[in-house]
């Protein structure tokens, strides 16, 4: 029977719970190896062991040492560092100055991702350790995310991309009362098929003036040549993203459109006026899809004249069947951003609010760089066969042109 066993059975002899013993085992155990490692690695620093006199350095020498207290999953471990009289020693178990072991702060900003508040995530915290956490030191913990806000603003962008999705949802902020403001997002697909978040802005309402601003910012970063622009319709977007990219095709979201078309049917008419708007978005050719169109407005211009009035003169209902076959599932409406932002609000409903920009920023960038990182390697659904087409595409509307 080891040491360790010994332990446990005589602590369950005294009638301690095995949980808190265990526990308090492992953080002893952890406690005397880690004192024990730092022993050895200053030995490996100076080449002699303590009390030893031959081979002693000129150069440098032990000088001592202190007492710190470290936070780890285990408990808090009382360390003793040891100090060589140059200063050069630091060991990568305990950096200098640290009091936690990182991992908890790694814990910590994940709990923050989730969506949880400081509240929520100082009590978990101190389940996991013998010190509860304040709320402020939580949010320190938290604030490393500041230091990629402006590193996220002004990543440097690929050159091209075969769509940008853009797409606004509404976060409840606090400024001096509580509302819910638009975060605006423009999330991109390269010509390989990886999709990226390029970028957001926040502001109290989904403005024209915000995209523009927003879609400025991308060109300023290296965004040049964009083939495709998908958006649900906000009046003149168009006109703002030929601003900046004239070359660029739109595309209108038809999900959005047919939204529209039903907000404006009776009940009993929506199946099937919403049926034969659908048989036309699946016609082979834009010729064809414009011509289907031609034919639903004229059944349907004397029952319904606010519907047929709201398609004509729209010349982005069907951009996407002029790209490749294997993409047009993903280019006719923005559903691909308004997953991204039914997650974003579903994990930010914890929150119930943010109390500043700031700590609004701060979620929304730990979230975004996480969706780039998990994406950064997917090729999204048929992107990989369509990139030679894709290619080519680039090439026509920016060289030839």
């Amino acid at each position: 029977m080891n040491d360790f066993t010994t332990k446990i059975i005589t602590c369950l002899a005294k009638g301690e719970k095995i949980d808190d013993t265990i526990q308090e085992l492992f953080r002893f155990e952890l406690e005397k190896a880690v004192n024990e490692l730092l022993k050895v690695e200053l030995k490996e620093l100076l080449h002699y062991a303590k009390y030893e006199r031959s081979g002693l350095s000129k150069e440098n020498a032990r000088n001592g040492s202190y007492e710190r207290a470290f936070n780890t999953s285990y408990g808090i471990l009382n360390l003793t560092i040891p100090r060589d009289r140059n200063g050069e020693f630091e060991s990568p178990v305990v950096p200098k100055y640290e009091r936690r072991d990182t991992r908890t702060e790694e814990i910590i900003v994940k709990l923050f991702q989730t969506g949880l508040t400081m509240e929520e995530i100082s009590t978990i915290v101190e389940s996991l350790y013998e010190k509860k956490y304040s709320r402020t030191t939580i949010s320190n913990i938290t604030d490393q995310v500041i230091a990629n806000i402006e590193a996220f603003k002004q990543k440097q962008l690929a050159r091209e991309y075969a769509v940008i999705y853009l797409d606004a949802t509404y976060i409840p902020l606090r400024r001096d009362t509580v509302s819910k403001e638009a975060l605006h997002i423009a999330l991109g697909i390269k010509l390989d098929g990886t999709k990226e978040i390029l970028g957001y802005a926040i502001n109290p309402n989904e403005a024209i003036s915000s995209w523009e601003n927003l879609l400025r910012s991308l060109s300023e970063r290296g965004l040049e040549r964009p083939l495709l622009f998908v958006t649900d319709g906000i009046k003149g977007i168009e006109d703002t993203i030929h601003s900046v990219y004239p070359q660029a095709d739109i595309q209108r979201c038809l999900v959005h459109v047919m939204r529209n078309i039903t907000w404006k049917v009776r009940v009993q008419d929506r199946a099937l006026i919403l049926s034969e708007f659908k048989a036309i978005r699946l016609q082979e050719t834009k010729e064809q899809a414009n011509q289907a169109l031609l034919e639903f407005q004229s059944r349907w211009e004397k029952i319904y004249p606010r519907v047929t009035e709201s398609l004509k003169g729209n010349h982005y209902l069907f951009t996407f069947l002029d790209y490749p076959k294997c993409i047009q599932g993903s280019l006719y409406s923005t559903n691909i951003i308004e997953g991204l932002n039914k997650d974003i609000k579903r994990k930010v409903k914890a929150k119930v609010q943010f109390p500043s920009e700031e700590s609004m920023e701060k979620y929304f960038v730990s979230r975004l760089e996480e969706y780039n990182i998990k994406h950064s390697f997917r090729i999204h659904k048929g992107f990989g066969k369509a990139e030679p087409e894709l290619q080519k595409r680039i090439v026509d509307k920016y060289e030839m042109s």
